[in-house]
């Protein structure tokens, strides 16, 4: 069977009866065109299925206008949430996304990764940070491709936003002290995830500065199975009134193995966890939560790196973070009375 024949600007002219230079400008958003004019063209093209041909159109003025994401992992919920708000974002203003993922390694660096990028038809680079890189402080973007990292940490040449990881933490423990809770127990994430060393910290700054002792601590893999085998040991803990999870998959294990090994909740130990990532997945959920509203994180993303493709100033070495919002549901409650 020979190969379909590619159908070119004079084939959507012909299809529309309207001249060439028509289709051409409806294809480069030209506001030279009336909108009725404007319509056939468009319904011409996806009659015949034209397509057109982005490499030229770059040549031509300078951009693809096409954006690349760079994650290290595609399926947990905050990033898959991230992705979509920068993709959504990008289809509004007419950008395409090319999505690349990279693999975890104590080796990575930025400029690894954006040499990658160099090699794709993109204009500009979003790079969801979720592990130390070696040369964070040193690297330095080319102008010709711009580079947003989402990360909570501070860039001194790239401009950066995420949800609010230590804010999130410092809020949830201190409504569980207020509570009536004497400490709180901590299921963190994995010790190469920026956030979960975020989340971590803010736990522990909260205890000291109460004068609290610190626990120690249970280290998860965001899976529910390991917050599973956590909430078994932690019902073990005499004193283990209240856990803070570093995100709702583990805290819904932890309640799961509470539970199992014959503790209450929240009659015996109070649970909260991060993301809100189970609603409409779980029936009846009644785990309390910060929720992390990471679509905006996306879109947000995106729109510092438009602004840099189209010549704009976008401000470096600056803190840019989206605060994370108390969920109330029934795995917390308040013990205060019980110490009177």
């Amino acid at each position: 069977m020979g190969r379909k024949k590619q159908v070119s600007i004079q084939d959507v002219a012909q299809f529309a009866e309207v001249s060439p230079q028509t289709v051409s400008r409806v294809v480069n958003d030209s506001t030279a065109v009336r909108p009725h004019t404007r319509q056939k063209v468009l319904n011409a093209m996806e009659a015949l299925g034209y397509r057109p041909n982005y490499a030229a159109r770059a040549l031509k003025h300078g951009r693809f206008n096409n954006i690349g994401i760079v994650l290290f992992n595609i399926t947990t919920f905050g990033n898959a949430r991230i992705l979509d708000g920068a993709v959504e974002a990008a289809s509004e203003f007419g950008y395409a996304a090319t999505v690349h993922v990279v693999n975890h390694s104590s080796e990575i660096t930025l400029a690894d990764i954006v040499e990658q990028m160099k090699q794709l038809p993109v204009d500009g680079v979003i790079v969801v940070l979720e592990q130390r890189v070696g040369d964070f402080d040193r690297f330095r973007p080319s102008k010709e491709l711009p580079v947003v990292l989402i990360t909570e940490k501070p860039s001194p040449h790239c401009p950066t936003i995420d949800a609010d990881q230590y804010g999130c933490s410092t809020s949830a423990v201190e409504y569980l002290l207020k509570k009536g809770h004497r400490t709180v127990y901590h299921i963190s994430g994995p010790s190469t995830s920026r956030a979960a060393e975020s989340r971590a910290k803010g736990w522990r700054d909260v205890l000291q500065a109460h004068g609290i002792p610190v626990p120690p601590t249970y280290i998860g893999d965001w899976e529910a199975d390991s917050g599973y085998e956590a909430g078994r040991a932690l019902a073990h803990e005499a004193d283990c009134t209240a856990i803070y999870a570093a995100n709702d998959q583990m805290a819904y294990g932890a309640i799961e193995g509470l539970k199992d090994s014959g503790k209450r909740v929240p009659e015996d130990v109070s649970v909260i966890g991060v993301d809100d990532s189970l609603i409409g997945t779980v029936p009846r959920l009644s785990l309390t939560t910060m929720r992390m509203d990471f679509e905006t994180i996306g879109r947000e993303a995106f729109a510092k790196v438009k602004l840099q493709c189209e010549g704009e100033y976008v401000p470096t070495n600056t803190k840019t973070l989206i605060p994370a919002k108390l969920i109330q549901r029934g795995s917390v409650i308040d013990i205060s009375q019980r110490q009177e």
